[in-house]
């Protein structure tokens, strides 16, 4: 045991952490306006595909509208010349020739065009020549001459216009224009509303929760810290109640743990000064023993050894220093005699209310540890005299029975009585100190030794249900057999 009650380590101090240039918010803010950038780029690309395409057929259009009204011209100069060149203005094309079958038919040409740069064939279906020709016209189409092939849905005719891409290209120059500045307006009211929903749906409940944990840490044992769980029902409120739930725990272990620290020291002390009696207690025992009364020479004998035992427990207690048992020193035991020393040092024998039945076998052996299953026995035993004597009717069987049998290398002990059983809430924690106590005022350190000591040898205690009162069952098996060591001394025997 430590010999200061504080021996806990106190909570480190949270240290400051350095807040990073751009927060989640910010990250969240610029990721969704690339994110919503990226998705107009994604639509551009297309709609500026499209866009070029419907300039060229509002072109081609115009020009079957001229077609029709030079056509229907009979003579060459009922069509002047000044009409021929507005017309070609309107459609903003060089040249306009229609072709019927195998033979083509020039309406109007301004001057003498220059060389055609790129053939546009409108007839086409291909999914990725529009864009990119699209992509062609913005980075070539300032010098460039086209020539654009379309065929009229009335008559089935051929279109041919010859044209500047210029002015197609200044045009999907300002559609471009426009688009950004569409997409920055979308960009940044998107990434404003994601923002602030985001903001106020995780990061400032991420916010709160990291406050929260800092001022926990900081002093973890002031219930005054505890977060406050929101209420919310979704993944935030979740976490805010499972937090809330693990600090509760942590500051109930906390103080369960001081309470074990200062209950270490007064055990220390106690244990140190309860050894120097025990002494004194033994030096008067070997005394008494030697008078001749036979009642004393009858009972010298077991109060010396209780006494020892006490004294060898006190020592082993200061001298391991911990919560943790000795490993069992296991031998052969009579497990009828060792139920009979408990039952004279409870003084079960001669009490005036409880019965006592001693049922184990007289020939009946246990390996184990003789004095940690003396101590099992003993606060089984006492727990059951406990709860017999809690009551004064004599109208009440009151009975203690110790019974044991063995099946193969396993032996089963019971400690049974009649009293009023184990309440349902003191099941729960049964085997844990503090917590399993099944009477008032009870600290439940005797069922945890019995069970710390019982699986120390490799068993296993239980309580049993259907029975009157409260039935106690623990198991210990035999020591494992080392069948090499076991063959090698049967070589040697023969």
């Amino acid at each position: 045991m430590s010999d200061q009650p504080n021996d806990l380590p106190k909570a480190a101090k949270p240290e400051s952490v350095r807040r990073p240039a751009i927060g989640l918010s910010g990250k969240l803010l610029l990721l969704t306006v690339v994110f919503v950038m990226l998705s107009e780029v994604l639509i551009y690309v297309p709609s500026i595909a499209n866009f070029r395409m419907t300039w060229l057929r509002d072109r081609i259009k115009t020009a079957e509208l001229a077609a029709i009204v030079l056509k229907s011209s009979t003579a060459d100069e009922m069509v002047t010349e000044r009409l021929r060149r507005d017309m070609l203005a309107t459609i903003g094309a060089k040249a306009v020739v229609v072709r019927d079958g195998g033979m083509r038919r020039l309406l109007a040409m301004s001057d003498m065009p220059p060389p055609v740069g790129l053939h546009v064939d409108l007839r086409e279906n291909a999914v990725w020549r529009p864009i990119a020709d699209a992509f062609s016209t913005l980075v070539h189409g300032r010098t460039r001459t086209i020539r654009v092939i379309a065929a009229t849905p009335q008559s089935g005719e051929l279109i041919e216009l010859v044209l500047d891409e210029a002015p197609l290209r200044d045009a999907m120059l300002r559609y471009s224009v426009n688009i950004l500045a569409l997409s920055l307006i979308i960009s940044v009211m998107t990434a404003t509303l994601v923002y602030l929903s985001l903001n106020w749906l995780l990061v400032r409940p991420m916010r709160r929760l990291t406050t929260a944990m800092d001022r926990f840490s900081a002093a973890p044992e002031d219930a005054e810290h505890l977060i406050e769980p929101s209420g919310r029902g979704d993944e935030i409120g979740v976490a805010e109640t499972r937090l809330a739930d693990m600090q509760r725990q942590l500051v109930g272990m906390l103080k369960q743990q001081r309470r074990l620290a200062a209950l270490g020291l007064a055990v220390s002390k106690i244990n140190h000064d309860l050894r120097n009696i025990l002494a004194a207690a033994q030096l008067f025992s070997d005394r008494i023993s030697a008078l001749p009364d036979p009642t004393v020479q009858r009972f010298a004998p077991k109060l010396i050894a209780t006494l020892d035992r006490a004294i060898a427990f006190c020592q082993s207690t200061l001298t391991y220093g911990s919560v943790q048992e000795a490993p069992p020193e296991r031998r052969l035991i009579n497990l009828n005699r060792l139920v009979a020393d408990v039952a004279d040092v409870l003084g079960l024998r001669d009490h005036p209310s409880i019965g006592f039945d001693n049922l184990v076998a007289d020939d009946l052996e246990i390996d184990a540890d003789p004095d940690q299953l003396f101590r099992v026995l003993i606060n089984l035993s006492r727990n059951a005299m406990q709860a017999l004597e809690g009551t004064d009717d004599p109208a009440l069987v009151k009975r203690l029975t110790v019974s044991a049998e063995r099946t193969g290398t396993v032996i089963a002990v019971r400690v049974a009585d009649t009293g009023p059983g184990v309440p349902e809430k003191a099941r729960e924690h049964l085997f844990q100190a503090f917590q399993g106590s099944v009477r008032p005022g009870g600290t439940g350190l005797g069922l945890a030794i019995a069970a710390e000591l019982v699986r120390a040898h490799g068993g296993a205690i239980r309580l049993l249900d259907g029975g009157p009162g409260a039935a106690f069952e623990f198991t210990l098996p035999d020591r494992p057999i080392d069948l090499d060591s076991a063959r090698r001394d049967a070589n040697i025997g023969r």
